[in-house]
């Protein structure tokens, strides 16, 4: 078991967690709220996902999770777009989340090679 937090990916992954949560201000509307919560759980997930594999017992299970966590990365994406789309999110704040998503995406892929 190796410690998670030691992890840039996971840093980075947790960074954009807590800065998404500080977005809920845009989501004030009624009809936006379901999409709001979408996007925290799948924000949530992908450093979570990482800790959790880091946690497992074998490198493949490992690797199995930072797959989970990449999926969630896909997750995200589309539901910022969406929440872009749909005007409850500024397309620069949009911009700025979609390349720190893209990042973690990149450094995951690197990762999961690694451990292959």
């Amino acid at each position: 078991m190796q410690d998670y937090r030691k992890l840039f990916v996971w840093q980075k992954a947790h960074k954009l967690a807590v800065e998404t949560y500080s977005l809920g201000e845009y989501f004030r509307r009624p009809e936006a709220w379901k999409l709001r919560d979408q996007i925290f759980d799948a924000v949530t997930s992908i450093p979570a996902n990482i800790a959790e594999g880091s946690g497992r017992g074998s490198g493949a299970d490992f690797k199995r999770f930072l797959w989970y966590s990449n999926g969630s990365c896909s997750e995200f994406e589309t539901e910022i777009l969406l929440a872009r789309d749909a005007t409850f999110l500024p397309a620069d704040i949009h911009d700025r989340l979609n390349e720190e998503v893209q990042e973690i995406r990149r450094m995951l892929s690197s990762f999961i090679r690694r451990i292959e």
